[in-house]
């Protein structure tokens, strides 16, 4: 399987956005947010054949973030999950995926710090984040058939700048 990991683009000032008595979950993405994704969906497009699905957190960053995605790709739809929320756990992810249908390729859009932990807990099988997503940026990890605790590769991590180059160049 090929799971790429993808941190929802700009969404402004959280505590400016929590003066407004709004949830958080509610947050939408920042004008700047609209304009990096839909960049950097581009590089995507070059890096990363078309997926089979594309998860996202709930929270609406997130959403949006994986619609724009959604809609590069020409896919009907995003399937969310609460195992995506920020306070989730990779064990939780990895529960869930496996009782979901088998894909090759599926697109993962969340938050940080969790999807540092969820690529290193993928990876190295640690709770330790070891790297850090820009947002709007992406990681490509090549896993088993199923995402197992430490079994997984990092093949390439890139902030949205990078992204926007490659889908710029044509890679």
């Amino acid at each position: 399987m090929k799971l790429m990991l993808v941190r929802h683009a700009d969404a402004g000032d959280a505590d400016s956005f929590a003066r407004t008595g709004q949830p958080d979950h509610l947050r939408p993405l920042s004008p700047r947010g609209h304009e990096q994704m839909r960049d950097a969906v581009k590089g995507l497009r070059t890096m990363f054949a078309k997926p089979d699905v594309i998860l996202s957190s709930p929270y609406l960053r997130a959403t949006a973030t994986a619609d724009v995605i959604r809609r590069e790709y020409e896919l009907p739809s995003v399937v969310t999950t609460p195992v995506l929320e920020p306070e989730a756990l990779p064990e939780d992810f990895e529960r869930w995926m496996r009782d979901q249908p088998r894909h090759d390729a599926v697109i993962v859009v969340g938050h940080e710090p969790n999807l540092s932990v969820l690529a290193s807990w993928l990876t190295a099988g640690s709770h330790v984040a070891n790297i850090e997503f820009k947002k709007g940026g992406a990681c490509l990890l090549a896993l088993g058939r199923r995402p197992k605790k430490g079994e997984g590769a990092m093949r390439w991590l890139m902030g949205p700048k990078e992204l926007a180059a490659i889908g710029t160049s044509g890679g």
